[in-house]
């Protein structure tokens, strides 16, 4: 197995976090859950096995995707079939980055998977191709970034620059708490369901959902420091006003406890864990 990583250079860079790509990843479980971080992800599958994407209260339930496909922002997590020697290539967006390249607002594609050719028609698959015939990581990577460097020149002026809501964003992800989207408003000039309507579209949630998630990353952040777990100090440093509210919420996002987490969780990605059964 081999996994690999590749921050872009601008423009993409001011959407797109990294770009991923593995290859023979052999996992040693079946089923996993991908927790919700607040963006989106664009993948495409360089092999002919379809993936699976279950329904979280009945697992004998999935969709199907075959080539690729982009995952929108989501406020539970999914929970996806781990195939033995998988390869696959990706995108990782920024919070609110996905709106440059998708042409449509975040919002239409909040809770939902879909196939690539479902938003920029078959002609998409030419992508696949390429980066099957192209050989190396580093070239896969290098092909991906200009692939989607030229989606964004394609789109982007069909979502106009909401610069008011990337200075928030900004502002959001520096200090996530709640009290201070009430100071947004203000500071913006805007009424809060302006606000609300506007952040959704740019970002796919509603402001106090991001701010839910960002704070439940924060706990995984913490976590994946390698430092010593203290779940009551982890929860009261991030915010959390008693235990209970810490747990309640861990377990809408990750489906787990915090404690089971710890055992299932998978090194190198704290968003991604081992399902039981």
């Amino acid at each position: 197995m081999s996994i690999h990583q590749r921050v872009p250079s601008a423009p993409l860079n001011h959407y797109v976090a990294w770009l991923w790509y593995y290859v023979d990843l052999f996992p040693d479980h079946e089923r996993e859950h991908v927790l919700p971080d607040g963006t989106f992800e664009l993948m495409i599958n360089l092999e002919e096995r379809p993936r699976k994407l279950f329904d979280r209260t009945n697992l004998s339930r999935h969709q199907t995707f075959r080539r690729g496909w982009m995952s929108g922002t989501h406020k539970e997590y999914l929970v996806i079939d781990a195939l033995q020697g998988s390869t696959m290539i990706g995108a990782h967006f920024k919070p609110g980055g996905a709106t440059g390249l998708l042409g449509i607002p975040a919002a239409e594609l909040t809770g939902r998977v879909v196939e690539l050719d479902a938003l920029w028609g078959n002609d998409i698959w030419d992508w696949r191709e390429q980066l099957f015939s192209t050989t190396g990581p580093q070239r896969k990577l290098a092909l991906f970034e200009k692939l989607l460097t030229e989606r964004l020149s394609q789109t982007n002026s069909k979502c106009p620059d909401n610069r008011r809501m990337k200075w928030a964003l900004g502002r959001l992800l520096q200090t996530p708490e709640l009290p201070s989207i009430r100071v947004l408003t203000q500071e913006l000039g805007m009424s809060h369901k302006h606000f609300i309507e506007q952040f959704r579209r740019q970002v796919g949630l509603t402001p106090k959902l991001f701010c839910r998630i960002r704070r439940f990353q924060q706990v995984l952040a913490h976590v994946q420091s390698g430092k010593n777990v203290k779940w009551a100090d982890i929860a009261c440093n991030c915010g959390y006003f008693d235990q209970a509210h810490f747990v309640n919420d861990f377990v809408a996002f990750a489906g787990l406890n915090p404690s089971a987490y710890l055992r299932q969780h998978l090194e190198g990605d704290p968003n991604f864990v081992r399902a039981n059964g």
